[in-house]
């Protein structure tokens, strides 16, 4: 049986207005300048967070994407844990997860914090949910991209939901790998926390909504 709206709508619920309470907050900047000044970000590109954390964590997060791929028809570990209709449905929602932020952030207004003013820049800062509005940088940077490389799979959540322990195992290892992503990338000044949260949330709704129109198998309507 797939997962119930209910069961999972009040957990979603509660995630949201945890990230609204952080927006209203007003702790973004704040939080952004223990990191950076007006001279910039001295860790931008430290190999830490620009190479290790960023580079070889996006090679290594569409390396999974094509080994759960693979492993429809392949299944590899975990993957024979589940039928062919789920491998293919964790695959699917990796892949979309990322297509859905990155379509958000490609026509978004809002800059990156190296971008504005308060840390060298020349952008001034103004709220992503304004969106029309332009605040005098490049735009394209809300949500958080690199952190969708680890929330993108947190949809194996769904495709695992018979294997409780699977499920959970996937699940805090891609809010995890999204988080570590995204405090990267805020050390570095490419993102706010807030574009980090709305990342997860997003690759989190578009998991769910995979889940409820994916077809249900023989297994779920036998148990």
């Amino acid at each position: 049986m797939q997962t119930s709206i209910r069961q999972t709508l009040i957990p979603t619920t509660v995630v949201l207005v945890l990230v609204l309470a952080w927006e209203a907050s007003r702790l973004d900047l704040p939080l952004a300048q223990m990191f950076g000044s007006q001279h910039g970000f001295p860790w931008r590109d430290h190999w830490l967070f620009a190479t290790a954390l960023h580079d070889w964590g996006r090679v290594a997060s569409w390396t999974l994407a094509v080994a759960l791929a693979i492993g429809v028809w392949w299944p590899w570990g975990d993957l024979r844990q589940i039928d062919t209709s789920h491998r293919l449905q964790l695959a699917v929602t990796g892949l979309a997860s990322a297509a859905a932020v990155a379509l958000v952030k490609s026509s978004s207004t809002t800059s990156c914090p190296w971008d504005l003013a308060e840390f060298g820049g020349l952008a001034h800062y103004v709220p992503h949910w304004d969106w029309w509005a332009q605040d005098g940088g490049s735009g394209h940077c809300f949500p958080a991209g690199h952190a969708s490389s680890g929330f993108a799979f947190i949809g194996a959540w769904f495709a695992f939901r018979q294997r409780p322990a699977l499920a959970w195992r996937w699940l805090w290892a891609a809010l995890a790998a999204g988080l570590v992503f995204g405090l990267a990338q805020q050390v570095r000044g490419a993102h706010f926390m807030s574009h980090t949260l709305w990342s997860g949330w997003l690759c989190w709704l578009v998991g769910w909504g995979i889940d409820l129109a994916w077809p249900v198998t023989a297994s779920e309507v036998a148990a």
